[in-house]
């Protein structure tokens, strides 16, 4: 191996969103010089300035860290990137197309096509975005096509498997480590970007590229459908009168069903679930197997039939009619610890309830800056008590540590009427029953 290869590498992220952010931030942690890279000057100034544009706990203290030790810099140059970088990974977003279910790839070709023209010499680019199976083939070809060094720069993917509110943690101590490489210099460059990690004991799966791509959406795919599949049993619950949390309690102690996303409530949202298992079904039908996938239709619809179901349950237990009812909706991000409302279902079912004339008040105690700016029709209060205040019914949306913590006899002190809705399964209802409080659930009765 040459001399410049027995250092560590240095590193480039593509893209300072989410992903990007955190990647560059923890590496530079770990000790690797970093240049985060974006087109977004702004974003960029505001990093450079240590300031994190998401919410993530912890990851503020690691970025003026990461600053004061000198070691993460950003730019919006692909020049400065592409002579910088040893490794340079792409982790920019893959959205939903608009009027389709297939993955959006302009943000990952534009980013190879703008860094690809500034790589002279040998190097690694390492896609870590959710995409399509596939496509790392093709961007193969054309990263070669454009550098200057042609086949002298390889592609690999690494796919993420970060979850929003422990994305720090999942990046610097990782349950696993996915190399979807070509050659052995390329395993053992990806073997080099993450020394400090593997150094843990990480496990490393190292494979193909194909393989690469489809394990993240295979395994978001699978969460999915545990989730959807506990759903499916609430509704049965719902038409028998049984107890969908009991019966969920039951299965997770079968050690070969566990507990983890077997929680049954409001559904999944976020930017990855929904539009992942779409991706997918959509993919798998173009490369003629969509028949194998057929099933993520159906985990989708399930989904989908959550936040009317809880709408629905709303509306029953206000007699049958939301117009001019005060509704306090606690939460609007799609998850606790994560200002993200990307295809959240609470503010989906805070809109539908709008929608249908009820007086909503919605709090968050993170994303109420982002709720107000998408969704502006909508009325937000400073607090959980605030939003109830003369509320008809309270509605638990997303499960923030916050709402499950509220004394129900003290909220009696202030709501019109004591009623409340349990989205997500995450309040003692056995506690708030006895406090006087007329608690619904999905499938419970």
């Amino acid at each position: 191996m040459r001399q410049e290869e027995e250092a560590a590498p240095r590193l480039t992220v593509i893209g300072t969103g989410y992903l990007g952010a955190t990647h560059a931030i923890c590496m530079a942690v770990l000790g690797y010089e970093v240049l985060g890279v974006d087109v977004d000057r702004r974003k960029i100034e505001r990093l450079a300035s240590g300031e994190v544009p998401i919410f993530e706990p912890g990851l503020p203290e690691l970025l003026t860290k990461a600053l004061d030790s000198g070691r993460l810099r950003f730019t919006t140059s692909f020049a400065e990137a592409g002579e910088f970088g040893d490794v340079h990974f792409v982790c920019v977003g893959t959205p939903q197309q608009a009027g389709s279910d297939a993955a959006d790839l302009t943000y990952v070709d534009a980013a190879v096509r703008s860094l690809a023209p500034h790589l002279r010499r040998r190097s690694l680019v390492v896609g870590k975005s959710t995409v399509p199976v596939g496509t790392a083939a093709r961007l193969t070809g054309l990263v070669q096509e454009l550098a200057p060094a042609g086949t002298d720069v390889e592609l690999a993917w690494n796919p993420e498997f970060l979850r929003e509110g422990f994305a720090v943690d999942d990046t610097l101590r990782p349950d696993r480590l996915v190399f979807g490489v070509t050659s052995d210099w390329a395993h053992e460059r990806l073997r080099a970007a993450f020394r400090p990690v593997l150094d843990l004991g990480t496990p490393v799966i190292r494979t193909d590229l194909a393989t690469a791509e489809l394990v993240k959406v295979a395994a978001n795919s699978f969460l999915a459908t545990k989730i959807s599949y506990i759903n499916a049993m609430a509704e049965v619950c719902e038409a028998v009168g049984a107890d969908v949390k009991d019966l969920a309690d039951s299965l997770a102690l079968d050690d070969r069903i566990g507990g983890k996303f077997l929680r049954p409530g409001l559904g999944f949202g976020g930017g990855c679930l929904p539009k992942d298992i779409r991706a997918f079904a959509h993919r798998a039908e173009e490369i003629g197997v969509g028949q194998a996938v057929s099933f993520l239709r159906e985990v989708d619809d399930i989904n989908r039939r959550r936040r009317a179901r809880t709408v629905d349950l709303v509306r029953d237990l206000l007699g049958g009619d939301l117009a001019g009812k005060r509704v306090a909706a606690w939460g609007a991000a799609f998850k606790p610890n994560s200002d993200d409302i990307r295809d959240a279902p609470a503010l989906d079912v805070a809109r539908t309830i709008h929608g249908l004339g009820g007086d909503v008040r919605v709090y968050d105690p993170v994303a109420l800056d982002n709720a107000r700016s998408a969704f502006p029709e909508l009325t937000y209060g400073e607090s959980a008590f605030d939003v109830a205040r003369e509320a008809d019914v309270v509605v638990l949306l997303t499960e923030w540590s916050d709402f499950r913590e509220v004394e129900p006899e003290a909220l009696a002190g202030v709501v019109r009427h004591k009623r409340v809705v349990d989205g997500r399964h995450a309040l003692d209802a056995a506690r708030w029953r006895a406090a006087g409080w007329e608690y619904r659930a999905l499938g419970r009765s």
